[in-house]
């Protein structure tokens, strides 16, 4: 057996035996390394620093300490409550406001899981007081996240942007219109489900009123709604790098939690400060390993063979994009957002680029795609935040959220077919060349 086929075999043995991700990769390295007459084992050190030596990486753990420290600090709330006056009383008010503030905190955090966390605390109890159905408010809000890696800014972006070597601010500005066109069919969805089990607005939302409307903005909510304008302007302005935007955002929400809310404890702060760290732990092992892995595969030349298979099945590129759609929603199930990027660009990238398909164009298939892994069991991770925040079984939100993984697949046929949705802005700004 070559030192390749060792590595997979190893790495599928790992997996099924519930190995961390981040070890199963290494250990299969570490097996390829042996039985290799080439590669010394000293690559494994120097693999590891190069994949943990980047400097995009930082802008990770800063946006989901701004995302938490916009919860603690009752930004979220005053989100929730300029979108609840929009489209509070329409059927099915209550899901569209839930769907659309975590498209606003989606600009912040970068994170799914995040996002229904902060948005789902909040509207779901008020979705289930206002006679929503459980099933259905757990379903609106776990989809509702997954708009939280696509629109920018965006962690697996981020990832998919230092792995392709591409531009982080092309893939945040590619996430826009594909973003907002999932957040339209999202809130379509939601509209339509109300509709047809009677589902009313909320009782308690004002009527609909431009001058309260502006009212509401102009007072405390204007500092809430600034966060992701200050945010994205910088890095699109070019004031600051994605990573200095996220430093950015952290600064903005502690001046507004403190200052303008006075909400935020030292306790917040703390916990806020944890939960960066620990996510970042996770993705700094995941993605040092991945480098290293990724180096085995690419001295036995796997991105090549990989090459050869595909273009023996098709050359054209909307079916390969088709095959690598349904091997992703497969994986989804199994395998986390950021693991399976991390681990599939390095193969799939070269057979992208030798079918003239643009890179930037097929991470945001990519990325969208993720967004179904997010609501498929058992892996499906909003699943079971909004499954604890409701509370109901797992199984019951699989089922309701049903329609919204029709919707989503969807956008994806619409972005695959459609390029210009994803490649049209980057590069009518100037950054996708």
């Amino acid at each position: 057996m070559s030192p390749l086929e060792i590595a997979l075999l190893v790495m599928v043995a790992m997996f099924l035996l519930g190995m961390p991700i981040f070890m199963g990769l290494i250990i299969s390295a570490a097996s390829a390394l042996l039985f290799s007459d080439i590669l010394p084992l000293s690559i494994m050190h120097n693999s590891l620093f190069d994949g943990l030596n980047l400097f995009p990486l930082l802008a990770i753990p800063c946006f989901v300490v701004a995302g938490s420290l916009m919860e603690f600090g009752n930004i979220t709330n005053q989100i929730v409550d300029v979108v609840k006056m929009i489209v509070g009383r329409m059927h099915g008010g209550m899901g569209i406001t839930t769907i659309l503030a975590c498209t606003f905190f989606a600009a912040i955090s970068g994170s799914g899981p995040g996002t229904v966390a902060a948005v789902g605390t909040i509207l779901i109890p008020a979705m289930i007081r206002n006679g929503y159905s459980k099933d259905y408010a757990a379903a609106a809000a776990s989809s509702g996240g997954t708009i939280g890696v696509l629109i920018p800014p965006s962690n697996p972006m981020i990832i998919y942007a230092i792995l392709g070597n591409l531009s982080v601010t092309a893939m945040f500005t590619a996430g826009f219109i594909p973003g907002f066109l999932v957040a339209f069919i999202m809130c379509s969805t939601a509209y339509f489900i109300a509709k047809k089990n009677g589902f009313a607005g909320d009782a308690d939302a004002p009527p609909f009123s431009f001058s309260a409307l502006c009212k509401k903005i102009c007072g405390k909510a204007f500092f809430a709604l600034m966060t992701p304008v200050l945010i994205l302007g910088s890095i699109y302005t070019g004031w600051a790098t994605p990573v200095e935007a996220s430093v950015v955002g952290i600064v903005w929400a502690l001046f507004v939690g403190i200052i303008i809310n006075r909400a935020l404890r030292w306790e917040h702060i703390y916990k806020s400060l944890l939960e960066g760290a620990m996510i970042c732990g996770g993705v700094l092992l995941i993605v040092g390993a991945s480098t290293l892995f990724g180096k085995i595969l690419t001295y036995e030349e796997a991105p090549q063979r990989l090459v050869e298979l595909v273009l023996g099945i098709s050359t054209n590129p909307n079916v390969v994009l088709l095959m690598i759609i349904a091997v992703l929603y497969l994986l989804g199930m199994f395998m986390e957002t950021l693991a399976t990027i991390i681990i599939l660009v390095p193969v799939l990238l070269p057979v992208i680029l030798k079918l003239g398909i643009d890179p930037i164009h097929f991470g945001i298939i990519l990325v969208i795609t993720n967004n179904v892994a997010m609501l498929t069991p058992p892996l499906g991770v909003n699943l079971f935040v909004s499954a604890r925040i409701t509370p109901i079984s797992v199984e019951r939100v699989s089922m309701a959220v049903l329609p919204y993984i029709a919707a989503l697949t969807v956008a994806i046929l619409i972005v695959t077919f459609f390029p210009a949705i994803a490649t049209w802005l980057p590069y009518t700004l100037g950054y996708g060349n």
